[in-house]
C-alpha cells in the first residue's frame, strides 16, 4: 500500500462563466524516503496539487489517501491535524514572520507539540545548528540573507517530525551557492525517511531528487525514478501533536505587541484619552461628594439622625406625634445605639436679653447632631439652659459675644393649643453656651421644652427622633434605608429622614447625577477608541495576511488565528487602561495640589475601584472591538493568503 496515493485529482476555476481547467485526472503514488520533484511550467497546476496534497484546498473531485485512508472528507479539524504531524512547508518566499526571532520561527511548529517550552528551545536550536545558524537563533529574519531564511524556513517545517515536507520553489529566490546548498539539505531530509515533494520549474532542483514527476497540460506526462527511495527508519516520533495552547497564542500575540511597540504606543495613548476622562469624571464625583459631606459634617455629627413622619403639609409639621412603638421598632436596627425624643419649633420665637430683642433662628431640643466642639464658650444646655448661636449672641453683645455664656435671658416659644390658638410660652433660661455658627439652631433641653409646654396647659410630645448611630460613617446609610422601610405607629406615614442628614443624601443623589452625566458624556470618547482599535484591527489583519495563511498551513485552527488578534484587542485594552489609570492619578496630584491650597481639600478622589474599573471596561471594550475583524482573521483562506503579495 502507497504512504500517499491521489487517485483521479481534478480541479477547475470557475472565471467569467467559463471553467478553467488546472488538474485533469491526476494519478501518483508516494513512498517515505523519497525527493520527488514536480516539474512543469508556471501556471501548470503545481502549486493547486501541493495545496491539495498539504489539505489547504478541499475543493477537488477525486480523493487523496494516507496510508490508505481519505482525507477527502475530513472536517476542517481533522485537516489542521494532519497539517501539525503530517505535513512540513517550505516556502519559495520563506514566509518567515518577521516579529519572531529565528528560534522562535522554529518554535512555531514546535507549540503545537507535546514537548515543553525548554524541550521545545532545545530541539529549535538543535534544528537551527544543524541548519547553521546556531549563532543567529536570536536575530529577527530581515536581519539574514535570502539563504539563510530559507534554512530558518527548513528547520521550523522540521520541527515537528513531519512525514511529509513540501517545498514551494524552495531555490526560486537563492544564488547558485545557496541552491546547492538548500538541495543537499532537502537530500539528507528524504535520507531520514521523509517524504519530499518540491515542486519547481527547475531543472537543476529536478535531477537532484531519487523522482522526477513532469506536469503538462493539467496532466502527467512524465514520471520518472532516478534513483531508489532511501530506507526508512524504524524510530517513532519522539512526541504527539496537539492544538496550540491558549498560553502560547498570547505569547505569540504578546511577541507582536512588543515587536510594534511604538505604533501600539500611539494606538494605546488614543484608547487611553476615554478611559482616562471616565476615571477623572468618577474622581471628581468622588471628591465633590467628600468635600460636602466634608463641610456639613464639620458642622454637625454625622452619625447622628434626625427622624420624622412625613407630614402632609408644613401646617401639620408641628402635629407630629412619634411614640414608643416608633422608638423600640427604630432601636432594633442593626447599628443603632440609642435613640433620643427630640422636637424641632417651627412657629418661630425670640430672645431677650435687657431691653434687645432678637428673633430665634430656629430651636430644637439638644441631640447628638450639634458637635460639642463647636460650642466655642460653655457647654450643652440642661435643665433651663440654652445653647445660642454667635450671631444672636452678638445682637446682646457685639463685641464680646461669647460672654453671653452664664447670662441670663428671655426665651419666647410660638405655640398652639388644641384649638389651634396662638400662645407664646415664656421662661427664663440661662446661655449655657455659644456656638461659632452664625446661623445655626438654637438648641434647649428636652425636659425643658417639655415642661414650657406642660405648664401652659399644652399637650407636648416628640416630633422627631435623634438616632445615635454606632461604628463609620458608612454605617449611616444603611440604618436610613432601614428606617425608611419601616412604618410609624398610626400603620399610614412613612418615615423621613430631616435635618443635615437628609440634606446631604440630597446632595450626594444630585452630584452622582451630575457625575453620570458628565461620564456619560466622557464615555462617547470610549465609542471612538473603540472604532479606532476596530479599524486598527482590521488594518493588522490585512498587512499579516500571508503570516495567517503561514500560521494555517503549519497546522493553527480557526480558533487559533482568531485568539491571536483577540489577545493582542487584549493588551490593547489592558495597557491603554493602565497608561489612562497612570494619566488619572497624575491629574489627580496636580489638581489636588491646586485645590488645597484653596480650599484645603483634596477634589479629586480616585479610588482603586475607579482604577479597576477603567481597566475592566476598557478590556471589555477592546475585547468587543475586536471580535469582527478576528473573526475575519479567522476566515482568511489559507490557499489565497499564501499567494499574496
Amino acid at each position: 500500500m502507497p504512504y500517499l496515493q491521489l487517485k483521479d485529482i481534478k480541479k477547475s476555476y470557475r472565471v467569467d462563466n467559463q471553467d478553467f481547467h488546472v488538474l485533469n485526472g491526476i494519478n501518483l503514488s508516494f513512498e517515505r524516503g523519497e525527493f520527488v520533484s514536480i516539474l512543469g511550467e508556471s501556471g501548470g497546476g503545481k502549486t493547486t496539487l501541493m495545496n491539495i496534497i498539504a489539505g489547504l484546498d478541499s475543493n477537488y473531485s477525486g480523493d487523496v489517501l494516507l496510508e490508505g485512508k481519505s482525507l477527502k472528507h475530513d472536517t476542517a479539524k481533522q485537516l489542521d491535524e494532519y497539517r501539525r504531524s503530517t505535513i512540513g512547508f517550505i516556502f519559495q518566499s520563506f514566509n518567515l514572520i518577521s516579529h519572531l526571532t529565528v528560534r522562535d520561527n522554529v518554535m512555531v511548529s514546535l507549540e503545537m507539540t507535546t514537548l515543553s517550552h525548554k524541550q521545545q528551545e532545545k530541539r529549535a536550536d538543535e534544528l537551527l545548528t544543524k541548519a547553521g545558524l546556531a549563532d543567529h537563533a536570536n536575530k529577527y529574519p530581515n536581519q539574514l540573507s535570502g539563504g539563510q531564511k530559507q534554512r530558518v524556513s527548513i528547520a521550523r517545517a522540521l520541527a515537528a517530525d513531519p512525514d511529509i515536507i513540501i517545498a514551494d520553489e524552495p531555490t526560486g529566490a537563492l544564488d547558485a551557492k545557496n541552491t546547492d546548498d538548500i538541495l543537499k539539505l532537502m537530500n539528507e531530509i528524504a535520507e531520514d525517511g521523509k517524504l519530499v515533494i518540491a515542486v519547481t520549474h527547475s531543472q537543476i532542483v529536478a535531477n537532484y531528487g531519487t523522482r522526477i514527476v513532469h506536469l503538462a497540460d493539467s496532466l502527467i506526462d512524465e514520471d520518472k525514478e532516478l534513483k531508489p527511495p532511501y530506507p526508512i527508519p524504524k524510530e517513532k516520533r519522539p512526541f504527539k501533536s496537539k492544538v496550540a495552547s491558549a498560553g502560547s497564542i498570547a505569547m505569540m500575540a504578546w511577541q507582536h505587541f512588543r515587536y510594534n511597540l511604538k505604533r501600539n504606543l500611539l494606538i494605546m495613548f488614543g484608547a487611553a484619552i476615554g478611559i482616562f476622562s471616565v476615571v477623572i469624571m468618577l474622581g471628581l464625583g468622588n471628591g465633590a461628594k467628600g468635600y460636602i459631606n466634608h463641610e456639613i459634617y464639620s458642622e454637625i455629627n454625622p452619625n447622628t439622625i434626625q427622624v420624622t413622619t412625613k407630614a402632609a403639609n408644613d401646617d401639620q409639621a408641628n402635629k407630629v406625634n412619634l411614640t414608643s412603638h416608633d422608638e423600640k421598632q427604630i432601636k432594633k436596627i442593626k447599628h443603632v445605639k440609642s435613640v433620643q425624643k427630640g422636637y424641632y419649633s417651627m412657629s418661630g420665637g425670640q430672645l431677650k436679653a435687657g431691653n434687645k430683642t432678637t428673633d430665634l433662628s430656629g430651636l430644637q431640643t439638644y441631640d447628638g447632631t450639634i458637635k460639642k466642639k463647636n460650642i466655642k464658650s460653655g457647654t450643652t444646655p440642661g435643665k433651663g439652659e440654652i445653647l445660642i448661636n454667635k450671631d444672636e449672641a452678638m445682637k446682646f453683645n457685639k463685641h464680646h459675644p461669647y460672654d453671653m455664656t452664664g447670662k441670663t435671658i428671655t426665651l419666647y416659644v410660638n405655640a398652639s393649643s388644641d384649638k389651634s390658638k396662638p400662645k407664646v410660652l415664656q421662661q427664663q433660661v440661662k446661655v449655657s453656651g455659644v456656638t461659632n455658627s452664625t446661623h445655626g439652631v438654637d438648641a434647649i433641653s428636652y425636659d425643658t421644652l417639655k415642661s414650657m409646654y406642660q405648664n401652659n396647659g399644652l399637650k407636648f410630645s416628640p416630633n422627631y427622633l435623634a438616632v445615635d448611630i454606632s461604628g463609620g460613617v458608612s454605617n449611616v446609610q444603611p440604618v436610613q434605608d432601614a428606617i425608611k422601610s419601616l412604618k410609624s405607629s398610626d400603620g399610614k406615614s412613612d418615615f423621613q429622614i430631616t435635618g443635615a442628614g437628609s440634606i446631604v443624601s440630597t446632595l450626594n443623589t444630585y452630584v452622582n447625577l451630575a457625575v453620570a452625566v458628565l461620564t456619560s458624556i466622557a464615555a462617547i470618547s470610549l465609542l471612538v477608541s473603540a472604532i479606532m482599535i476596530i479599524v486598527v484591527l482590521y488594518i493588522s489583519v490585512s498587512e499579516r495576511t500571508k503570516e495567517i495563511g503561514v500560521l494555517r498551513a503549519l497546522g493553527f485552527t480557526k480558533r487559533n488565528v482568531r485568539n491571536l488578534f483577540i489577545f493582542e484587542a487584549f493588551f490593547l485594552g489592558l495597557f491603554s487602561a493602565i497608561l489612562a489609570d497612570i494619566l488619572a492619578y497624575l491629574a489627580e496630584f496636580g489638581i489636588n495640589h491646586l485645590t488645597n491650597s484653596t480650599i484645603h481639600y483634596s477634589l479629586m478622589q480616585i479610588s482603586p475601584g475607579n482604577a479597576i474599573f477603567g481597566i475592566v471596561i476598557s478590556v471589555v471594550i477592546c475585547l468587543l472591538a475586536a471580535l469582527a475583524p478576528a473573526h475575519k482573521a479567522a476566515k482568511v483562506d489559507p490557499v489565497v493568503s499564501l499567494s499574496a503579495e
